[in-house]
């Protein structure tokens, strides 16, 4: 059984639909996965061998999520006004 992001994903399913069931993925972002990837959709998640899964597991939306990254160093702070 393929464990992807936590999630147990059906071995009966297709890759694309298998996917969405890891929660934030949906159909969009399946088929871009499986592009970037050069998995074909018509492939079963049981027919997936190991290399393959691992190049989905290490995808990470973390700074995405989060936003641009901000240098603290780098801000200026102006002087307070008396």
């Amino acid at each position: 059984m393929a464990r992807i992001a936590g999630v147990n994903i059906p071995q009966n399913k297709l890759v694309h639909v298998g996917l969405t069931y890891i929660f934030g993925i949906g159909d969009k972002f399946s088929d871009q996965i499986c592009n970037a990837l050069e998995i074909e959709k018509s492939t079963r998640v049981n027919q997936l061998n190991d290399d393959q899964i691992l190049k989905i597991r290490t995808r990470c939306n973390a700074r995405t999520r989060k936003g641009k990254a901000i240098a603290i160093a780098g801000k200026k702070l102006t002087p307070l006004k008396k």
